[in-house]
């Protein structure tokens, strides 16, 4: 499941860099200042959550808790609910999808949470953490 959150989260970052060149080339003559703002937060939200992903991912790989995959997952659906909402708005005009915008925020919430509630439930092996070096008497 961490292999899937990793692809899925590259695979929104590379997404989220195209979005954003669209934007600033091909829509940015053509929308207003205020849909351009809102096309920006969107790809905004999607990069970092894109990067969000990707630690969730990798924490899910290394550190093998389950919070971690629903953390990705969490993050996925909010990249879906948040940005998509607002991508489709700015380019639409379609004010009524702005009502979606905050349950893809939700989602990014809860996403942090189960991020946070991962590291805090983790118990690192001794070889995982820092040695000190050992001093002469």
């Amino acid at each position: 499941m961490a292999n899937r959150i990793l692809i899925v989260g590259a695979l929104m970052a590379m997404i989220g860099v195209a979005a954003g060149a669209f934007g600033a080339h091909g829509l940015r003559p053509i929308l207003s200042e205020k849909m351009m703002a809102v096309f920006e937060t969107a790809v905004r939200y999607q990069l970092v959550h894109a990067l969000a992903m990707l630690i969730a991912g990798l924490s899910a790989l290394v550190l093998n808790h389950r919070a971690f995959v629903r953390a990705g997952w969490s993050f996925f659906l909010g990249i879906l609910i948040f940005s998509g909402s607002l991508f489709i708005m700015s380019v639409t005009d379609i004010r009524k999808l702005g009502m979606l915008t905050p349950l893809g925020g939700l989602a990014f919430l809860i996403g942090w949470g189960f991020l946070a509630w991962g590291f805090w439930k983790i118990r690192l092996p001794p070889t995982f953490l820092p040695q000190k070096p050992e001093t002469e008497h």
